[in-house]
């Protein structure tokens, strides 16, 4: 397995949270700590650079509209190449999970 080719657990996460459909980035913190039963809490500091990185990748596409709440807010959804990564990422990160998983028993732990 090359880890080489993963991109970070977060850009992966980001990706598989949106393969739902667009939302704002309030709405993919929350999704993905709802999700982890408040065991993954993505900070916006860590979670609005992962979302402009994944944008310029071409992975992304943004537009501005209104909330649930009436509030201007940035959604987010997949491009065509984003649903590609995803695809590929999704396989070796499930290979990934798998081989941890292994080791940490072999470990004893």
């Amino acid at each position: 397995m090359d880890l080489s080719t993963l991109q970070s657990p977060l850009d992966y996460l980001i990706l598989r949270t949106l393969s739902w459909g667009a939302l704002h980035g309030f709405g993919i913190a929350r999704w993905l700590e709802e999700t982890t039963n408040a065991t993954l809490v993505v900070e916006d500091g860590t979670l609005y650079p992962a979302l402009h990185r994944s944008e310029r990748r071409k992975l992304l596409r943004a537009e501005w509209r209104k909330t649930e709440n009436g509030r201007r807010a940035k959604y987010y959804r997949l491009t065509a190449a984003g649903e590609k990564a995803l695809r590929a990422q999704a396989q070796s990160w499930d290979e990934l999970v798998r081989v941890l998983a292994q080791v940490a028993r072999a470990a004893g732990t």
